[in-house]
C-alpha cells in the first residue's frame, strides 16, 4: 500500500470562532488533493495542525495508518511532512543556500560548514526550478515571487512524503507556475501525498485529482476533479450561487478631473513612467512579474527612492520622500505583501484600522478611545469584516478579512488616491466580489484608484483604463473599449521602445 494521509473528526476552536468542526477525509499518495473553501473555511488551520504549528482540540490524524500528533513543526519535518504557507518562513539576511538547507547544511570533518558543497547542491535545485538567482544571493534581495520559489525549494529538498501547498502561485508568473506544476506532477509520480490549497479554480482543473470542499470549518464534499464544474464548486464553497462577480458590480460612471499626475518617474527599477489618473477612475496596471508595477506604486508612496521625475496631486507638485509625505498628500497604498508591509500582525483590528488617522482622533497627544472604537466598529460593519470584536488580533483573521482591514483603514483617512497592489491575492471568490464592489464604491466617492493585478480577468472587468508595463517601462495604454487579454499579454511581452 502506498502513502496516505487521513484525518478523523478534527476539531479546533479559538476564542469566539469554531475554526474546524469534525473534519474527516483521506488523501492518497500519487494524487494531488485540493482543499477548497472561502477564506475562514479552515484550510490553513488544518495545515497548521498537520505541520505541528497548532494542536487539534479533538480528533486524530494518521500517516500510512499510524496515528501522529506533532507537537512542533520540527517533529513534522522529521516525520516527512512539509507545509508551504502563504506566509514565507525565510530568514532574509541569509543566503538562498542557507534557507534551503538550514539545519542540514553540508559539513566537513570537525563540523565546519562546507559551503562549497552546499552551494553546489543548491545550484542543482535552482537549475531544476529554472530560477535566475545564485545560491549565495541573500533572500531579502529577491522579489516576492522568487522568495516564494525558495520556500518551495526548501520543501522539495527535504524529500518529504507529504507536501502541502497553501496558495503557492499567488505571487508567481505564468512561467514560474508551469515550472511548479511540473514539479508537483513529479511528486505525484513519486507517490507523494500532495495537498494543494488555491482559490484559482482554473489551477485545480489543471492539476488536481480530487477536491475537498470546506465551509465555515465543516466538511462539505469530496469530489473527483473530472466530475466537477466551476459553477458547482463555487456554489458549494459559498453556499449560494454568486453569479458573475463582474456583471453584478455597481460601477462609477462619472469620471472627474485629473487627481494624480506622474511625470517621467525614474527609480531603481522604474524608467521614465508618466501617466494621469482622474477622480472616480480605476486605472489598471498590468504586466508580468518583474514588470515594475509594484515598484511604480512604491515610488508614488515614497517607500522607494525617486531618482527623478515629478508627482502632482490635484495640480499641485508634491515632494514625496516617505510614506508620511504620501499620506499627507492624500495618497494611500495597500501593498502586495499585506502581512509584511500592510499590517501590524500582533495588534488588534482596531489598532490596524486607525493607525493612519491617530493624529485626527487625538487631543494633546491622548487618543480619544471612544472615537477610535466608534470608527473601528463602523468600518467593521460597513465592510463586513468577520470578527466577534474589534480587539481581535489581526493575525487571526483570514486573508480576505485582513485585506478588508487594510482597505477599511484607508477609507477612514482623507485620501485623494488609493493604490491597490494585488488586492485579491490569496482571497476566495466570495471575498473577491466584495472587494471589487468596495473598489467601485471608492471610485463613486471620487477617489482615483490605481489597481495592480496579475489576474487579467480582474484588470479587464474592474478597470476603466489600463497601463501595461515591462521591465520598468510602459509598453501600452489601453482605453476601456480596447481591452482584451490577448492585447495586454502582447504589450506585456514587447519592448518599451516599440511603444509610440
Amino acid at each position: 500500500m502506498g502513502n496516505y494521509l487521513e484525518f478523523k473528526h478534527i476539531s479546533k476552536a479559538f476564542v469566539g470562532v469554531q475554526a474546524l468542526d469534525d473534519i474527516s477525509f483521506r488523501a492518497e499518495g500519487g494524487e494531488v488533493c485540493a482543499l477548497l473553501g472561502e477564506n475562514g473555511a479552515g484550510k490553513s488551520t488544518l495545515l497548521k495542525i498537520l505541520s505541528g504549528a497548532q494542536c487539534a482540540d479533538f480528533g486524530q490524524y494518521f500517516i500510512n495508518g499510524e496515528e501522529v500528533k506533532f507537537q512542533s513543526p520540527i517533529e513534522a519535518i522529521k516525520a516527512g511532512v512539509s507545509v508551504i504557507y502563504q506566509e514565507r518562513q525565510l530568514v532574509g539576511e541569509l543566503s538562498v543556500t542557507e534557507n534551503v538547507f538550514m539545519e542540514d547544511l553540508y559539513r566537513k570533518k570537525g563540523g565546519i560548514v562546507d559551503f562549497r558543497k552546499s552551494h553546489e547542491e543548491t545550484k542543482k535545485i535552482i537549475d531544476l526550478f529554472q530560477m535566475p538567482f545564485a545560491p549565495q544571493t541573500k533572500v531579502n534581495r529577491l522579489s516576492v515571487a522568487h522568495q516564494q520559489m525558495v520556500e518551495i525549494m526548501k520543501a522539495y529538498r527535504r524529500n518529504s512524503k507529504i507536501i502541502a501547498f497553501d496558495e503557492p502561485t499567488a505571487a508567481l508568473s505564468d512561467a514560474e507556475i508551469e515550472v511548479l506544476f511540473g514539479l508537483i506532477r513529479r511528486l505525484k509520480e513519486e507517490g507523494k501525498v500532495v495537498l494543494y490549497v488555491s482559490h484559482r479554480l482554473k489551477e485545480l482543473f489543471q492539476l488536481t485529482d480530487k477536491i475537498i470542499i470546506l465551509k465555515d470549518g465543516r466538511f462539505v464534499e469530496d469530489i473527483r476533479t473530472e466530475k466537477a464544474t466551476e459553477n458547482y464548486l463555487v456554489s458549494k464553497m459559498v453556499g449560494r450561487n454568486i453569479g458573475d462577480a463582474y456583471a453584478m458590480l455597481d460601477r462609477n460612471d462619472k469620471i472627474g478631473d485629473v487627481v494624480l499626475e506622474a511625470k517621467n518617474l525614474n527609480g531603481e527599477f522604474v524608467h521614465d513612467v508618466s501617466f494621469k489618473l482622474r477622480a472616480g477612475e480605476v486605472l489598471g496596471f498590468a504586466g508580468l512579474v518583474g514588470a515594475g508595477r509594484s515598484e511604480t506604486a512604491r515610488l508614488l508612496f515614497g517607500a522607494d527612492k525617486l531618482y527623478s521625475g515629478e508627482i502632482y496631486v490635484e495640480g499641485k507638485k508634491k515632494k514625496i520622500k516617505s510614506p508620511r509625505d504620501a499620506i499627507n498628500a492624500g495618497i494611500g497604498l495597500c501593498p502586495e505583501d499585506r502581512k509584511e508591509q500592510g499590517l501590524v500582525l500582533g495588534r488588534s483590528i482596531k489598532d490596524n484600522l486607525t493607525v493612519s488617522i491617530l493624529n485626527t482622533i487625538a487631543k494633546g497627544g491622548i487618543i480619544d478611545k471612544k472615537k477610535e472604537k466608534e470608527l473601528s466598529q463602523s468600518a467593521i460593519e460597513k465592510y463586513r469584516i468577520k470578527t466577534h470584536s474589534a480587539d481581535k488580533v489581526v493575525m487571526e483573521l483570514s486573508g480576505g478579512n485582513q485585506q478588508k482591514v487594510i482597505l477599511g483603514r484607508w477609507l477612514l483617512a482623507d485620501l485623494k488616491v488609493l493604490i491597490l497592489d494585488e488586492p485579491t491575492k490569496g482571497i476566495d471568490v466570495g471575498a473577491k466580489a466584495e472587494i471589487y464592489q468596495m473598489v467601485c464604491d471608492l471610485a463613486k466617492a471620487g477617489l482615483g484608484i490605481i489597481f495592480i493585478s496579475s489576474e487579467l480577468p480582474e484588470v479587464l472587468n474592474v478597470c476603466d483604463k489600463v497601463i501595461v508595463m515591462k521591465e520598468g517601462s510602459i509598453t501600452g495604454r489601453l482605453g476601456k473599449n480596447e481591452l482584451s487579454e490577448e492585447l495586454i499579454l502582447r504589450l506585456a511581452m514587447r519592448d518599451a521602445d516599440c511603444f509610440a
